[in-house]
């Protein structure tokens, strides 16, 4: 099982944001990762939107980084640990430059970048940078079509209905190879097609353990997904947040296990619903130095003991 965790103090949602968050500096985000990569966890996310809706700020908060610009400072402060992107709305961009800047930064972080991405669901947020809401799906497939040919075409070449080339010189490729993995978010039957068929992996959002299997049993059905012969991660946070989907209103705390236990017993129910990486986190802690603790211990007590 492979565990991978956020980076305080980059967002501040409130279902899990911590007092001390809002008062983070730089070099806290840096003390998190840092001890991440030498613990062993995985990967690190980094999360994503360009703006946030007046309206939607109260519940999902106001803070959100830009995703390239902070994988890059923290691969760079890092040595063997990843960067997911938990995750970039693929139609907010351009997707050549996208593929340039992701194999740029994988090719320096000798093959340490993962995108994990989605169409996205924040109309208004499409508004405001002049993107088709209602053509988000179309535009997300031909997307990583362009940059999986980018990645690994000698000579790439595309003809779409949102961009066409050919006759390009593509330097530097990417260091994962075939690419970098890409993985899916969504949970519903376009999201779970797509993560079949351009997808290395699926990463479901609020819905239970038990709920599992069935997605995975659609995703397996598909065609595409027949094809493959390559691994299929699954990727899923350790506890589903008690938050309405689309409005991100909180319903009720967020409860999870606290001791090592109930973490190890839960990451066992997990990955009997065919789970293979589990996002995790100590919840609201009070200070940086509790937080950094809570890293230590789940390296101690949950991690060795898991497999």
């Amino acid at each position: 099982m492979k565990f991978g965790m956020a980076v305080p103090g980059l967002i501040l949602y409130p279902p899990v944001t911590g007092d001390w968050e809002y008062e983070s500096k730089p070099s806290d985000i840096l003390a998190v990762a840092k001890k991440a990569d030498e613990l062993g966890f995985e990967w690190l996310t980094v999360p994503e939107h360009i703006i946030m809706p007046g309206e939607m700020a109260e519940v999902m908060g106001a803070r959100y980084p830009e995703a390239m610009g902070t994988a890059a400072f923290l691969l760079g402060a890092t040595k063997q640990i990843k960067i997911l992107t938990y995750i970039l709305v693929l139609p907010y961009r351009n997707p050549i430059f996208l593929a340039k800047q992701i194999s740029t930064i994988d090719a320096l972080s000798g093959g340490r970048m993962v995108l994990g991405t989605g169409v996205g669901h924040l109309e208004k947020e499409f508004e405001i940078l002049k993107i088709p809401f209602g053509e988000r799906g179309a535009m997300t497939d031909e997307y990583l079509r362009i940059m999986k040919e980018l990645w690994t075409a000698d000579e790439p070449s595309f003809d779409g209905k949102y961009f066409q080339f050919d006759n390009l010189a593509f330097e530097p490729k990417p260091a994962s190879k075939p690419h970098p993995p890409l993985l899916i978010g969504g949970n519903s039957k376009p999201a779970m097609r797509r993560a079949a068929s351009l997808g290395d992996g699926w990463m479901p959002w609020l819905i239970k353990p038990h709920q599992i299997p069935e997605r995975l049993e659609y995703i397996r059905e598909q065609p595409a997904f027949k094809e493959r012969n390559s691994p299929f991660e699954v990727v899923s946070p350790l506890v589903t947040l008690n938050v309405e989907d689309y409005s991100h209103r909180e319903l009720g705390k967020t409860k999870g296990p606290k001791t090592s236990e109930g973490i190890i017993e839960q990451v066992g129910v997990l990955k009997e619903a065919g789970v293979t990486g589990v996002l995790v986190g100590p919840g609201r802690k009070r200070s940086i130095e509790r937080y950094l603790e809570w890293m230590d211990w789940f390296a101690e007590e949950v991690m060795p003991k898991v497999d």
